[in-house]
């Protein structure tokens, strides 16, 4: 029963391949609960039909790979307080997500020590379409997650590291991949209502299309045609003193058929956003009483956003192996206008910029797996291909109140990716089984300049990285991991083409197109305490090449440093403290430095924004009676603002909190308390040089912040029919 079990989980080695289902002894799909583990979904045809209840997570003994790769049930996010959709991804242990702007913008991510900016170094992907642009307006790797609709989550497969063959750019700290639902028990809408003028309206349903039976003659067992469709709308202007006034629409539109084991969908979607924004401001100014916490010294800062997308997929399994295809094609465009140093560069007209840009997206991926037996030893062996084009148009502009008066530079940029892998995974024995993978990836990105022509060029890169992990036990349910891996992030095309620096003109110093990095780590996952899963993990991850955020109104994007080397340790815990009572909590450490002593010009070895401490508790109470709830506590540690280490981010611990009670089967009233305890913290602290007004000094290392929001109450009324 356990090799079985264990071949299961080694079926996929990959986050993104954790949908499987087993199959009856003549191969059939049987339908299967939706918390049933990664092992019992993918195991082998001889395996019975065993279901596990999770409330919140997928990460039993025998779920992955690693002991920092997991499941997060769709069921956690339906209790969870969210102050912005992007925060799904909090529910992955360890990661953080704020802003440090407008809530149209993508959010800021960390995880693991790095300050992954707006989603550099973490890859995130919705139903398998990659989330993350490459040579963005604003920031490399840009994982715009505004268009997300938490209701409609089903899962998210997650993964840490670079020891996961099918993941290759920005995944180099981790993935995840969200998944959204084939059908709603119910159809409902719903009314927001909140504090500083929030209010959203979400409209939810599913039906069955058609229905035809499987060669088993079950009806609907894989022949049943789904269609989803969600519609939201949501406005607020915030706690600011120049009113946010966002504005959103979404909605999406999904049709499915079959199971996760053989099956297909099609995903539309189309989503649009505009908003104001109060970017950060500096401390001093708040601390003297001369700026309000809430102010902007620039008030005409802001932008707008959207997207629309379209992609199928398709997966088969049988007993010999499986074939999955997936294709997107999709357009991005985004309007930012931000002012970070106000006038320290152009003190008649301001510092405000604007970075626009219009980006269409092709790409496709498939995957071929066979049960092949490997020296007598139960076996399968995956084969992947992975490509992606970009076409964008993306400039830079000097602004004053959204006005452009100057044109800094203005670049057509292609952008191919190719990436391919090959990939084993083996039961040896009862208490070992490896999985082992070689992947490569090639970019080419070619740059025309309208602005600076002597900027056209092209250029090319490739890496391959391979990849091991091998899983011990499980003994006394316990299991033990040792993985390794090289992965890499791709660089923005400009800094690799660029001869001359747009903003300086001076000599470029032109980057690689992609950088390395290699990660290895050392884990272990046990259930031996009855209702308690725990999970550690200690690690080690180094770069070739430190991307940074640079909040310079000339540039307004990211650069990259010295190389860098991050060691951490990861304990997560899930505790069902009995049938209506459940208990998350997770801590994690990290130590980020760069390689060099005095790198980058600078004294210190200080990452900054690396954030060495996060910690997060989360205690759930469900169906009690006709009442639920959550309360959900974050901790960040301080953090390092310069490389030196003189300057330092204050620590922030936040609470939110979630009331639920149903009124009648069809009814249910829900109270939000977010920042329960009202705490004045900082979403983000920078290091920053700046002048506040045309004539004043220049502040040449002064820290700026954007603050984190008060409470706020939110009321929600869910209609179900």
């Amino acid at each position: 029963m356990r090799k079985n079990l264990a071949f299961g989980s080694a079926l996929i080695a990959t986050c993104a391949s954790m949908g499987m289902h087993r199959a009856d002894a003549q191969g059939t799909p049987m339908v299967e609960d939706a918390s049933a583990s990664f092992a019992e979904r993918s195991a082998t045809p001889a395996t019975p039909a065993v279901v596990v209840i999770s409330a919140h997570y997928d990460n039993s003994v025998g779920s992955s790979d690693a002991s920092s790769e997991g499941v997060v049930l769709g069921t956690l996010l339906e209790q969870r307080p969210l102050l912005r959709p992007g925060e799904v991804l909090e529910s992955v242990p360890g990661l953080v997500v704020t802003q440090h702007s407008g809530d149209g913008k993508a959010n800021q991510y960390f995880l693991r020590g790095y300050n992954l900016d707006h989603g550099t170094d973490f890859a995130t992907s919705v139903d398998g379409v990659p989330v993350n642009m490459p040579t963005n307006a604003h920031g490399q790797g840009y994982s715009d997650l505004n268009f997300i609709i938490p209701e409609l989550v089903d899962r998210i497969n997650y993964c840490k590291g670079t020891y996961f063959a099918e993941n290759g750019d920005f995944s180099s700290a981790g993935s995840a991949d969200i998944k959204y639902r084939d059908s709603l028990e119910h159809a409902f809408g719903q009314l927001t209502e909140g504090r500083f003028g929030y209010r959203r309206a979400l409209f939810g349903g599913s039906t069955v299309l058609s229905t035809s039976s499987d060669p088993a003659g079950r009806a609907g067992a894989s022949g049943e045609m789904r269609l989803l469709g969600g519609l939201e709308l949501q406005e607020g202007d915030g706690p600011w003193t120049t009113s946010e006034a966002l504005r959103k629409i979404n909605g999406l539109i999904r049709m499915s058929q079959g199971t996760r084991a053989n099956g297909w969908s099609i995903d539309a979607m189309l989503y649009q956003a505009h908003w104001n924004s109060t970017d950060q401001v500096p401390l001093s100014l708040v601390l003297s009483d001369q700026l309000g916490r809430y102010a902007a010294l620039n008030p005409t800062d802001g932008g707008d956003s959207g997207r629309g997308m379209l992609s199928v997929e398709r997966h088969q399994h049988d007993p010999d192996g499986y074939t999955k295809v997936s294709a997107f094609i999709e357009h991005y465009r985004l309007r930012l206008w931000s002012d970070f140093t106000f006038y320290e560069l152009r003190p008649i007209t301001g510092d405000q910029f604007e970075q626009l840009e219009s980006r269409n997206m092709l790409g496709a991926k498939a995957a071929k797996g066979w049960n092949r037996p490997l020296f007598g030893h139960d076996s399968v062996t995956e084969i992947g291909l992975q490509v992606r084009q970009d076409a964008i148009h993306v400039g830079l502009l000097n602004t004053q109140s959204r006005t452009p008066f100057d044109v800094v530079s203005d670049d057509a940029v292609k952008e191919r990716e190719i990436g391919t892998y090959l990939q084993n995974s083996t039961i040896w024995s009862d208490w070992l089984r490896t999985v082992a993978g070689l992947r490569s990836d090639l970019v080419h990105m070619g740059l025309t300049s309208m602005s600076l022509p002597e900027n056209s060029g092209s250029a090319s890169g490739q890496r391959i990285s391979p990849k091991l992990s091998m899983i011990f036990g499980p003994w006394e349910k316990t299991e033990f991991f040792v993985n390794a891996g090289q992965g890499f992030h791709s660089n923005d095309a400009r800094g690799v083409i660029d001869r001359v620096d747009p903003t300086t003109a001076l000599p470029s110093t032109m980057t690689p197109p992609l950088v390395a990095s290699m990660g290895r780590e050392i884990g272990l996952r046990t259930e031996i305490m009855p209702r308690l899963q725990s999970s550690i993990a200690l690690w080690s991850l180094n770069s070739d090449s430190e991307i940074i955020y640079n909040a310079d109104s000339a540039i307004g994007s990211t650069s990259p440093n010295g190389a860098s080397k991050r060691v951490g340790i990861e304990w997560n815990n899930h505790v069902q403290i009995n049938h209506w009572m459940f208990i998350d909590a997770d801590w994690a450490w990290t130590r980020a430095r760069y390689a060099m002593m005095n790198d980058n010009g600078q004294s210190g070895d200080d990452i900054p924004n690396a954030v060495a401490k996060v910690a997060s508790f989360a205690i759930s109470m469900q169906r009690l009676g006709a009442w639920s709830g959550e309360l959900d506590t974050r901790y960040v540690g301080s953090y390092p603002l310069s490389q030196d280490g003189k300057l330092v981010g204050p620590a922030t611990m936040v609470s939110n909190l979630r009331i639920q009670r149903t009124l009648s089967p069809n009814v249910i009233f829900s109270l939000d308390v977010l920042n329960l305890f009202n705490r004045q913290y900082d979403d983000i602290s920078y290091e920053q040089d700046y002048r506040v007004t045309p004539t004043s000094p220049v502040v040449p290392t002064g820290i700026t912040v954007h603050p984190g929001e008060p409470r706020q109450a939110r009321l929600t009324l869910r209609v179900r029919y």
